[in-house]
């Protein structure tokens, strides 16, 4: 076992390749612990202080290398080279149409979930005592997009309990570049003991296939404000067709202040361990997604993860943009890098 300062490395597992992973666990003086794997450059454990003072690990994933092959929930993965949905598994970028893995009905999700970001080794680098930067060179038309990319992805752990994620990817023509992470979270016992504050006044509507519309419809006087702090165990079931369609949230939120930079854009409670949560980006838009269709699935120490056990806040450009009227398109070039960071700061 290679201790860096605070950042232990050590083998993960064998990847059928031949090749070793590793996990990488990064300390803070507070004790509050990051557990992190090259493959898929995915985010493993995150052990919080809970009101009582024991740690608690906050996210949903699994105890071995074999089982995140599969993950088909893509438990704390890291999600390229685009996020969430594609409407027909097609885009059309400078005259040329781009056909993409059609893995949820005729449409595209999360690029390709066998062959994306997350299903890859990545590099390493431990480039201080509480981080490590992990690496991968994306070929043209990996997994039908075009151009070749070169993304580094960097986990940082604070001394005041925040973990940031910060991403940087150059491609070397124009494509599309929507990189988020796709952790679950857990601050309680499940989303039920939990309050939820998301600072956007609006959100994109979706249609059964759970596309965006192209509508950006105002949050006030429905289920979907979620602008005060807030439980949703009522408004799962409600009376809104919005929600009926997956009975509960896997919407795009369209965040207050989208020019403004890095900044305050979500926040949740725990009424059960105590555990706050806020979330910072600096992205236009998040998806909240409340895992309706998790469904008793093993995960870590053999506990059975249910839905509605956990809850994922993605932040990212909008669902479907490349081909939506209207959408701020992800689009980047080799004189447009994609840079983000998003930070979930604890207390």
């Amino acid at each position: 076992r290679l201790l860096l300062m605070s950042v232990k490395k050590e083998i993960f597992g064998i990847h059928p390749s031949g090749k070793e992973v590793y996990k990488f666990e990064i300390v803070n003086k507070q004790g509050m612990k990051a557990v992190i794997t090259n493959f898929g450059a995915i985010l493993i454990s995150l052990f919080v202080k809970d009101k009582k003072g024991n740690f608690q690990d906050v996210v949903l994933g699994y105890d071995s290398l074999e089982e995140y092959l599969d993950n088909h929930p893509m438990f704390g993965a890291t999600v390229g080279r685009n996020v969430n949905r594609i409407s027909n598994a097609k885009f059309e970028l400078d005259g040329k149409t781009y056909l993409l893995d059609k893995n949820r009905g005729n449409h595209n999700i999360h690029s390709d979930k066998e062959h994306g970001f997350h299903k890859v080794i990545w590099d390493f680098e431990i480039t201080g005592e509480n981080s490590v930067c992990l690496s991968y060179l994306s070929c043209d038309m990996e997994q039908g997009f075009p151009g070749e990319v070169y993304i580094k992805m960097t986990y940082t752990l604070t001394e005041t309990n925040g973990l940031i994620l910060s991403y940087f990817a150059t491609p070397n023509k124009r494509t599309i570049l929507n990189v988020t992470n796709h952790t679950y979270f857990n601050l309680g016992e499940n989303i039920f003991s939990t309050e939820f504050c998301i600072h956007a006044k609006s959100f994109t509507p979706v249609d059964e296939d759970i596309i965006p519309t192209g509508e950006i419809r105002e949050v006030k006087n429905t289920p979907m404000d979620l602008t005060k702090y807030s439980f949703i165990k009522d408004r799962l079931n409600a009376n809104y067709h919005q929600l009926q369609i997956e009975k509960g949230y896997d919407h795009n939120y369209v965040l207050d202040h989208p020019h403004t930079g890095f900044r305050l854009i979500a926040q949740t409670r725990s009424m059960k361990s105590g555990i706050h949560m806020d979330v910072y980006s600096d992205m236009p838009g998040m998806q909240f997604y409340t895992s309706n269709s998790l469904k008793n699935t093993i995960g870590k120490n053999g506990v059975v993860y249910k839905k509605y056990d956990a809850f994922c806040m993605e932040p990212d450009y909008f669902p479907n943009a490349i081909n939506t009227k209207g959408f701020e398109k992800p689009i980047f070039d080799s004189n447009k890098n994609f840079i983000s960071t998003t930070m979930y700061q604890f207390y």
